[in-house]
């Protein structure tokens, strides 16, 4: 590649053609939904497909009614859907928008502002303290250059940055480590200034590479939907043979095969399970718009439920069990004492501490953009506001800045008293073998200095060095190594642990779940933020060990893991892949570049919606707006949550369904009048049944909900005891309203009388069918305790139903309902009454199974 003259750079033209060569500065958005992809997405569905297949085919045989129910219904669970999702997407770009950096270019030697999707190869771009990088370069001219690089290397700590030659020919390098004259786009300038000539942009810059990646992994497609899929095909399955039998009965007994086919396809509207994808989409999307309240953004609502079943949970350290920013944790003084900013919080900084961090403030920049510089100022305005700052605030000027450089690892600034002081203050900080040099500090002193940067070492502290020393003379010299330096002290600097931390971790192990932090950092700092935040920390393994290991290694040894440090970013992929193959329902947690493929590859990917990068929260499900790792916690207890409730409300169904079922065959084996016609079972399944369910998804938590182990991944969503238990429910119904039926025909009451006697019948143990089922592990009286609007509303919508029924003549007629008399209405009560007084008695011989 030409380089372009150092300082005119390139010409409009010829930045012009190389945008129409190479194309914008941005990633492909190939995974954005759309409104008509999420509309795609959702009518592939299969069980949405059925119901509106369903539909088409009651239209064609010319029952509108139905037909318009069943594609009513169809339509408001895809409308459901679209709100939300594209409600979340909105909120995705509207970040986007916000994270979108521009350049500071040098084009026909004039210095412009563009955005930074116009920035092409040869480009001469100005970096300055806080820019973000807009694109992959090389650094052609330096002052002091300090990149933050942690978006694609997950390391908190700054790396330095030198020049070369434009013209002699570099080999590339990854992200990461100090001295080298690369930068990356996404990564931000936390000190000096410099020029860069742009390398590669785009798909073709680092973080384009990563996006390569990315397209080559499939996301995991969530195992509700999975079960669900098996469950519906089960039921139809059912529902075909059992309309099969009908009609071959009816027909041969009978001998109308006409009559048999219309009865046949009544059972199977009986039978065919057309809540399922309604109240599946329900819960998905009541818990989405439930979640982002709690500032969390669901991307596919499903993914809430398979987050509640995760069994390991991966997670980054950087921005997301700290806050990304450093923070002074020690101060240390050559006579061994120290000082802890936190424990010692309410104390002024003693004499000598006063004088360790009045020199750190001295040796940084006045308006800092390094992480480490900001915190020696937070020090000074926490602890002694009024005299750490005195001299930068009684106008003390800096004369000169002597920056970073690879052979001596420090920097001073040297400072003049407006006062009149003839001698100017020389204030340094850098590595603390380096602040050695420049003090000359006896064997035996730099003996007793490596051992203290060693103890602060293993409790995860980045260490610098501070000293200061006095220049009488008019002349500065050239070099840092002329100046008389006075050790100070040691300070040590920690990236701090984000305080809703330890009590998220805490919550996830009592749930069964492991974590596993997966870091780029140094093994020392990993193990001590692992062990403040709870985390196992006694198997920690690098990458220089992963690379080692085969992938059959890996998998045995991967279950005793608790930290991974010096990790690649491939290297996370191979990690997650190692879970996944070992078993695990895996989350990933991240808010990097780096962190986006291995957030794509695990069965959840959750993602920092704030600090977090376009390429990380496109790649994951869960965005959290909040950065709070906390949030996952609430996001597990509702995935967990939603299950339980799925679960009761979908045993609600099937056992709905026998009863229904039921009293459809019934006159077909024993003659009596015809006691449900198709309005009346398209009215009781397309109405009541989804209603009736949102009393589950408003059902507070089982009371063990987050004190259990995840549920094995193989668990089906109908778990054996869970469809025992709805056959019980379901024969006891069809037993009181089937015998209901047959004694009143036996006593000769007329048919529309009869037909109005079972169906309320029905819609009475329908309702006791909530009641027993909203919880398992409490009785009915504690149930009723529990706050629940729904279940006022749907009793009231019940109750309502079945007065229009028998008080409003144009209702009756269309249902072919007569009213019945207050002894047949005190019979329909006292059978709602006896089965809930039944299945209360029968519960708790069900209720460990179902809850565990």
């Amino acid at each position: 590649m030409a380089s372009s003259p150092l300082l005119t750079g390139l010409s409009d033209a010829e930045a012009e053609l190389r945008l129409q060569t190479h194309g914008p500065n941005e990633l492909p958005r190939t995974g954005q939904r759309t409104i008509a992809r999420i509309v795609a997405d959702v009518l592939r569905e299969p069980m949405l497909a059925m119901l509106l297949g369903a539909g088409a085919i009651y239209l064609a045989l010319g029952d509108r009614g139905e037909a318009l129910i069943l594609i009513a219904f169809a339509g408001l669970s895809i409308l459901i859907t679209i709100i939300q999702e594209t409600r979340t997407e909105r909120a995705l770009e509207a970040l986007r928008d916000l994270t979108s950096p521009r350049a500071l270019v040098i084009r026909d030697g004039v210095r412009k502002r563009i955005a930074g999707r116009e920035v092409v190869p040869d480009d001469l771009i100005v970096l300055a303290e806080g820019d973000r990088v807009p694109a992959d370069g090389r650094i052609v001219r330096g002052d002091g250059l300090m990149l933050d690089e942690s978006l694609l290397t997950g390391e908190s700590v700054p790396v330095r940055k030198t020049a070369c030659d434009p013209a002699a020919p570099v080999t590339a390098a990854r992200p990461g480590g100090d001295d080298l004259p690369f930068v990356y786009s996404g990564s931000l300038v936390v000190r000096g200034s410099g020029l860069c000539v742009v390398t590669a942009t785009g798909p073709a810059s680092e973080i384009g590479q990563i996006g390569r990646v990315l397209a080559t992994l499939e996301t995991e497609a969530p195992r509700l939907r999975i079960q669900t899929r098996r469950l519906v095909v089960g039921f139809a399955a059912a529902g075909l043979a059992a309309s099969a039998l009908v009609v071959l009965l009816y027909g041969l007994l009978r001998g109308s095969w006409l009559e048999a086919a219309l009865a046949g396809i009544a059972l199977g509207m009986s039978m065919l399970p057309e809540e399922f994808p309604v109240v599946l989409t329900i819960f998905m999307a009541m818990g989405a718009m439930r979640m982002s309240r709690s500032r969390v953004l669901t991307r596919r609502a499903a993914a809430i439920e398979t987050l509640g079943a995760a069994t390991t949970l991966c997670t980054d350290k950087t921005g997301t069990l700290t806050q990304n920013r450093m923070r002074i944790a020690q101060l240390w003084l050559p006579d061994g004492r120290s000082f802890d900013p936190d424990a010692q919080a309410a104390e002024l900084l003693a004499e000598d501490f006063h004088l360790l961090a009045e020199c750190g403030i001295l040796a940084s920049a006045q308006q800092p953009v390094d992480p480490m510089e900001t915190a020696f100022h937070e020090l000074g305005d926490a602890l002694a506001p009024a005299t750490v700052r005195a001299r930068q605030d009684a106008g003390w000027t800096l004369d000169r800045h002597y920056p970073l450089d690879p052979a001596l690892l420090a920097m001073s600034h040297a400072w003049s008293n407006p006062g009149g002081a003839e001698e100017r203050v020389i204030a340094t900080k850098g590595a603390p073998e380096a602040i050695a040099d420049l003090c000359h500090l006896p064997d035996s002193e730099r003996a007793r200095l490596k051992a203290a940067v060693d103890t602060m070492a293993e409790q995860g502290l980045r260490v610098l060095g501070v000293a200061d020393a006095r220049w009488p003379a008019a002349d500065l010299p050239p070099s840092q190594h002329d100046f008389a330096f006075t050790f100070r002290g040691l300070v040590g600097l920690a990236d701090p642990l984000r305080a809703s931390v330890p009590e998220a971790v805490r919550q996830c192990r009592a749930a069964g779940i492991r974590i596993v932090m997966i870091t780029g950092d140094y093994p020392q700092t990993a193990r001590a933020i692992a062990r403040a935040a709870g985390i196992d920390a006694d198997d920690v393994l690098t990458g220089e060990e992963l690379a080692a290991l085969s992938d059959d290694a890996l998998r045995q040894r991967i279950g005793t893991i608790g930290v991974c440090a010096r990790i690649m970013p491939e290297q996370k992929l191979r990690l997650v892949e190692a879970l996944k193959q070992a078993g695990e329902i895996v989350a990933m947690t991240g808010d990097g570049v780096n962190d986006a493929p291995s957030l794509k590859a695990a069965h959840i990917g959750v993602a920092m919606g704030g600090r977090g990068t376009d390429v990380a929260r496109e790649a994951s499900a869960i965005v959290l707006l909040d950065d709070d790792f906390g949030s996952i916690v609430k996001a597990v207890r509702m995935g967990r949550r939603i299950y339980d409730n799925l679960r009761k409300a979908m045993g609600f169904i099937v056992a709905v369904h026998i009863p229904i079922a039921g009293l459809a065959l019934l006159p077909l084996l024993t003659g009596m009048p015809l006691l449900l016609g198709p309005i009346h079972i398209a009215l009781l399944e397309m109405i009541i049944d989804p209603v009736c369910s949102l009393v589950f998804e408003a059902e507070e938590d089982e009371r063990d909900v987050m004190a259990r182990p995840p549920r094995a991944p193989d668990t089906p969503l109908f778990s054996r005891s869970l469809v025992g238990w709805s056959a019980v429910q379901g024969g006891i119904a069809l037993a009181l309203t089937g015998g209901l039926a047959w004694l009143l025909w036996q006593s000769g009451i007329a048919a529309e009388q009869l037909r109005a006697a079972a169906f309320l019948a029905l819609v009475a143990v329908i309702a006791g069918l909530i009641l027993v089922n909203r919880r398992y592990s409490a009785s009915l009286a504690s149930a009723l305790g529990r706050a629940n609007p729904a279940l006022a509303i749907v009793m009231g919508v019940v109750a309502v139903i079945m007065l229009a029924t028998q008080f409003i003549p144009p209702i009756a007629d269309l249902f072919g309902f007569a009213r019945i008399s207050a002894a047949e209405a005190g019979m329909v009560a006292l059978l709602g009454i006896g089965q809930l007084v039944l299945l209360e008695r029968l519960k708790p011989l069900w209720s460990k199974r179902l809850i565990g």
